[in-house]
């Protein structure tokens, strides 16, 4: 976990940032540093989390399965417990610690907002902390929708939980995401809304998949970043 400070005013708010990469390699820039570049700018503490891969997904009758030890989410789970106890050494506020994910991160920021519990044996203090992040921003997330009920249904993949403890969530997505269909954040979204936890989607018809935060001709990779930060003003976070 590398930690960025702000070097102006501190807004007391923390960003724990994890790259995608399919679970075989980590982008550390396009979805890791070049955001946190933005988020202290904003006065937010911003820590890129360097997660464990290679992890393969197990397949069972030709369908893929999500490993019963998530290495990734147990990483994630580890830094959010080091941030809330060292958060007055960072100056943030222990309460004001989310999370963004892009893609395979995306889905592990998902995971941490529906979990308390750990599979890893409690260490020290930092894992007494909640792992549960007090926000979540969901880019272009996978592995959720349960694609064998056929193209319009929008159930989640059995091993998908919901919480209603899940904290305030904003999802981005491109329409034409090729790699992952923009059912993948719908169904999520209206799982969300049916436990009765907030959630925004900002939805924009072009930009693919992994556009980060570098400047194309699509709108969404200059407008999104201005997007998030409005809605963390909403929800108190700024």
């Amino acid at each position: 976990m590398t930690v960025y400070r702000p070097k102006g005013r501190n807004r007391g708010a923390a960003m724990l940032v994890l790259p995608g990469g399919g679970f075989e390699v980590i982008a550390t820039d396009l979805e890791g540093t070049e955001i946190c570049d933005w988020v202290v700018q904003q006065g937010i503490t911003c820590a890129v989390l360097k997660y464990r891969v290679p992890q393969k997904w197990p397949q069972e009758n030709g369908e893929q399965q999500r490993p019963k030890v998530l290495l990734g989410l147990e990483d994630a789970q580890r830094a959010m417990g080091l941030l809330r106890a060292q958060a007055s050494f960072y100056g943030i506020d222990p309460h004001k610690i989310g999370v963004i994910g892009f893609s395979a991160g995306a889905y592990l920021a998902a995971n941490m907002s529906n979990t308390d519990e750990r599979t890893y044996p409690l260490a020290d203090a930092a894992d007494r902390h909640s792992p549960r992040p007090d926000f979540a921003i969901i880019a272009y997330t996978a592995r959720m929708l349960d694609d064998s009920k056929g193209k319009n249904s929008l159930e989640l993949k059995p091993w998908v939980t919901i919480s209603p403890k899940a904290p305030p969530t904003l999802i981005l997505h491109a329409m034409n995401d090729a790699t992952d269909p923009i059912r993948q954040p719908m169904a999520y979204a209206l799982a969300l809304n049916d436990a009765g936890v907030p959630v925004d989607m900002r939805l924009y018809a072009r930009g693919g998949h992994a556009f980060g935060m570098r400047p194309t001709a699509d709108p969404v990779t200059t407008e999104w970043p201005g997007q998030v930060k409005q809605w963390l003003r909403d929800i108190g976070m700024l």
